[in-house]
């Protein structure tokens, strides 16, 4: 055999090893990844969270670009966009779609997809948003953990309360594109009654709105603000704590990144944990195990941010016994 023929017969038999090893990877299962935020401010504002997250995925066997791939779709504030987002996960196709972020995200997965495994982490009872049958037996394909959220709202508000016990009209921002906004209203109005409270409702869904909302309330003489829980003012956090601090009104949000912003209060379910119970359930459906059969997980733990620095800025004297409750008291 000359040299030539040779070396044709070694090149022709590395492709061909090459492509038997290709054939021989085994294709990783896919995660569908579907969110109302955007994909820096969902890195920068919950890293901790998704890390918890992929922790869990991790402790049944499954590790991102390992044996797992994670694709993911953002909706970058815009709940119109949810359905075509994930209908694009079902095209893909993924082996589970996973949301964390709102109710909406929820909805808007289940509508996608009757057959794909479906892992949601929520506020509110999944039963009355219609996301599933019952909490012990799901049904369908969807499953996932709950968290306390928007049934917070009348507690959010007592705590305003307590640390303005002078203010007598308190404003109420909300999301009307966000279904949860009309029941949540209601809840806090009748809150608001039962403390002897004026309730100013205020709407906002984008950034001009927002502002038109701090005008409204500066010159309604609002004294207190309640922040309703929404992907769009999470996303909005830094922004609003400023508005806030700039009117001097002292306001109540949802989680950490509110008061860390300079926000005075925030009071929320605890999204480590959904996201710790969402990774479990996602590995075991990863493994074999049913929606249907896995029944939602209920996280009651609730953490409480303070920011002293804002309050004394406002005049405000904390209870001690609210310092004691805190998680963590920001100065």
């Amino acid at each position: 055999m000359i040299r030539r023929e040779f070396i044709t017969l070694l090149g022709g038999a590395a492709v061909t090893w090459s492509l038997a090893a290709r054939a021989q990877q085994p294709v990783l299962p896919v995660i569908g990844y579907l969110s109302s935020g955007v994909p820096g401010l969902f890195t920068d504002r919950a890293s901790a969270g998704r890390s918890v997250f992929l922790q869990s995925l991790a402790e049944s066997g499954y590790v991102e670009g390992r044996n797992v791939a994670i694709e993911d779709r953002w909706a970058e504030g815009h709940y119109d966009r949810l359905p075509a987002l994930a209908a694009d996960l079902v095209r893909r196709p993924v082996n589970v779609i996973v949301t964390l972020d709102s109710n909406v995200t929820a909805r808007a997965a289940k509508e996608a997809t009757a057959t794909i495994p479906i892992v949601f982490g929520t506020g509110g009872d999944p039963v009355e948003l219609g996301l599933v049958a019952s909490l012990s037996r799901p049904g369908g394909n969807l499953t996932g953990a709950a968290r306390l959220s928007s049934e917070l709202g009348p507690k959010r508000l007592q705590l305003l309360h307590e640390l303005v016990p002078a203010a007598s009209t308190i404003a109420l921002l909300v999301n009307p594109s966000n279904p949860s906004a009309a029941p949540l209203t209601k809840e806090v109005q009748a809150a608001a009654r039962t403390l002897g409270l004026s309730l100013l409702v205020l709407q906002a869904s984008t950034d001009r709105d927002l502002d038109a909302a701090f005008a409204t309330m500066a010159r309604l003489r609002a004294e207190g603000l309640v922040i309703s829980p929404d992907p769009f003012f999470i996303q909005q956090s830094a922004r609003l704590a400023a508005l806030a601090l700039g009117q001097a009104i002292p306001a109540m949000f949802q989680y950490r990144e509110f008061a860390a912003a300079g926000g005075l209060i925030s009071y929320a379910g605890s999204r480590t944990e959904s996201y710790r119970l969402v990774g479990v359930y996602t590995g075991r459906i990863l493994g074999g195990e049913k929606p249907a059969d896995l029944p939602i997980q209920r996280s009651t733990r609730v953490e409480l941010f303070i920011n002293l620095k804002t309050a004394r800025a406002l005049g405000i004297s904390v209870p001690r016994v609210m310092l004691v409750r805190a998680d963590e008291v920001i100065e």
